[in-house]
């Protein structure tokens, strides 16, 4: 059970989460919840989650591996608060995790009480929207928040147009 969401009492602003990664689609979903967040008066948060593989071999190549990916990380976040940036009025906050995205998106939520919905990125994949969206939607009603999925379909447009 998620705790209660402070986004309209005193001090405290409705924040989009939105979790970035390198699909193409990602695009849309950073766009979709800067426009809402812009539109509504709301806040931004960009995640990028870090998912380390079970590599125990050399205590120093996973740490330089554990750099590289930060770096990579890093530069996802930044690429999308430009983005964020040019597209409207919102800097966004940004947030690098390592571990388990679905666990670290749940950890989130619970730790900021502003964070009022979930924005994701569908796929066009044959197998379905995605790994996260499919794990997500199956949390149903355990998950405590909306979850908004952007169709990767969508144009810049189409997105101005619902939001």
């Amino acid at each position: 059970m998620v705790s209660k969401r402070l986004s309209h009492e005193d001090g405290h602003k409705r924040k989009f989460l939105c979790v970035v990664d390198s699909t193409t689609e990602c695009e849309k979903a950073v766009l979709y919840a800067e426009r809402r967040a812009t539109n509504t008066g709301g806040a931004l948060a960009l995640l990028y989650v870090y998912e380390p593989e079970d590599f125990q071999h050399w205590l120093g190549v996973e740490e330089v591996m554990k750099a590289e990916a930060r770096e990579r990380g890093e530069e996802h976040l930044e690429k999308y608060a430009a983005f964020c940036r040019e597209h409207g009025s919102i800097d966004p906050q940004l947030i690098y995790r390592e571990g388990r995205t679905k666990e670290q998106i749940l950890e989130l939520v619970e730790e900021d009480q502003d964070i009022s919905i979930l924005v994701l990125a569908a796929g066009d994949s044959k197998d379905g929207p995605g790994p996260l969206v499919s794990s997500l939607g199956a949390a149903g009603s355990a998950f405590g928040i909306p979850v908004i999925v952007v169709p990767c379909e969508m144009t810049f447009e189409d997105i101005d147009s619902v939001t």
